[in-house]
């Protein structure tokens, strides 16, 4: 084959390629669940009911979907949703036009949702799969007159070092609410539904722990992890870090598969489609 039609090492033009297996399996896969995800997170946001399992106590207990928390504002006309004491801020305000759908999950999805989006090991996913640049090694991308990177319009990619900090936030509330979970009618217990929002967190942290900016943040940047014992602390929790995220790939997927089955679980126990079984009954 002549050296002009090849372009790092494989033919030129999108798809094009000297590799005989199946390449397209990956980005095919990578599509469909991440379009699948979308799909069903912005219908269960759309819902804005069966989001809850009633606590059976003032103010505490009971399971909530992480697509729902926190809840700063409720309509408590929805079947399924939270009482007026368990929002931040209230009912659904007056003003808010009749015309407009309305959900919890509209006011806080946009934080872990721009956590995702900008995360380093998504944007090779869908860059790969969506743009084709390009859709695996050795494989043709699309072809581009001028590479510009994640500059222009794609510097807002920048911003995942500042949605990282929203993301640590949600994990202390998600955490909140798994440890609420083990409690209903004022009692302390466990249920189904208790281990499945604890599992949400742990897949969580352990996908915004390994985080690329998390790890700089820590450790990531010192130029000696010799000294003090403030520096081996630090150390060490490089250490850590880097061990997750050395697995930033399986987490990612883990979690992304965690929290979509936690509002899956939550929504078919609201619904009474699914009984939670638990110590408490």
């Amino acid at each position: 084959m002549s050296p002009s039609t090849l372009t790092g090492g494989h033919k030129a033009g999108l798809a094009q390629t000297l590799r005989a297996d199946s390449w397209w399996t990956g980005p095919a896969l990578t599509a469909t669940i991440l379009l699948g995800f979308i799909t069903y997170s912005t219908w269960a946001a759309f819902q804005a009911n069966h989001y809850w399992v009633d606590g059976g106590a003032e103010g505490f207990g009971g399971y909530l979907s992480p697509f729902y928390s926190p809840v700063l504002l409720v309509d408590t006309q929805a079947e399924g949703s939270v009482p007026a004491h368990h929002s931040w801020f209230g009912e659904k305000p007056d003003w808010w036009p009749s015309s407009l759908p309305f959900s919890p999950a509209f006011l806080i999805l946009a934080f872990p949702g721009a956590f995702r989006f900008t995360c380093y090991y998504y944007r090779k996913a869908y860059y790969r799969t969506f743009t084709g640049t390009p859709p695996g090694c050795s494989v043709g991308a699309v072809p581009q007159k001028k590479y510009k990177g994640e500059t222009s319009f794609l510097i807002f990619q920048n911003l995942h070092r500042y949605a990282l900090y929203f993301a640590i936030a949600f994990i202390f509330i998600l955490s909140w609410d798994a440890f609420q979970s083990y409690f209903r009618g004022g009692k302390i217990g466990i249920g189904v539904g208790s281990v499945v929002l604890t599992l949400n967190v742990v897949f969580l942290s352990c996908y915004t722990f390994g985080c690329h900016s998390y790890r700089h943040l820590i450790g990531g940047k010192m130029n000696r992890f010799s000294g003090c014992a403030i520096v081996q602390t630090r150390h060490r929790a490089w250490q850590g870090c880097s061990w997750l995220n050395t697995r930033h790939m399986l987490f990612a997927w883990v979690s992304l598969f965690g929290v979509a089955l936690t509002d899956v679980y939550v929504r078919l126990v609201s619904m009474n489609v699914i009984k939670d079984f638990n110590t408490w009954n």
